[in-house]
């Protein structure tokens, strides 16, 4: 390999790298922006149906929305998945203790977790005991 070669490897191994980097840093950036969309879904569906999630009110609404945000934005929005955005909101009602290293399925897995301090424990909240 010549000196011309040697150096446009190195020189292609440094782009490469930093073209990853990038791809990393916006991938993490288009999650937790979804995330935090989630988090405001639910933070507006509380607002709306307060505690009566389980009226037949609360029911209707939530298949409404979902029917309505699937035609106008795809798949994710079934009444479950409504559910579980209300749910996330009411689990962490301060925006600022949710995580950008974590994923929605993880925050789904998460909330399955019963026991508050460990479900903060496994998103790195302080635990006082």
């Amino acid at each position: 390999m010549n000196d011309l070669d040697k150096t446009s490897n190195t020189l292609y191994n440094q782009i490469k790298e930093i073209l990853i980097a990038a791809r990393t840093k916006a991938y993490s950036a288009i999650n937790f922006a979804m995330v935090e969309s989630y988090w405001m879904i639910g933070k507006q569906i509380v607002e709306v149906q307060g505690n009566n999630e389980r009226a037949e009110y609360g029911t209707q609404q939530l298949k409404y929305l979902s029917e309505r945000l699937t035609q106008n934005f795809g798949k994710g929005f079934t009444v479950t998945n409504l559910t579980y955005m209300r749910q996330f909101y009411n689990m962490y009602p301060i925006r600022h203790a949710l995580r950008d290293e974590l994923a929605w399925t993880h925050y789904r897995l998460i909330m399955r977790v019963n026991n508050e301090k460990a479900r903060n424990f496994y998103i790195g909240l302080n635990v006082r005991t």
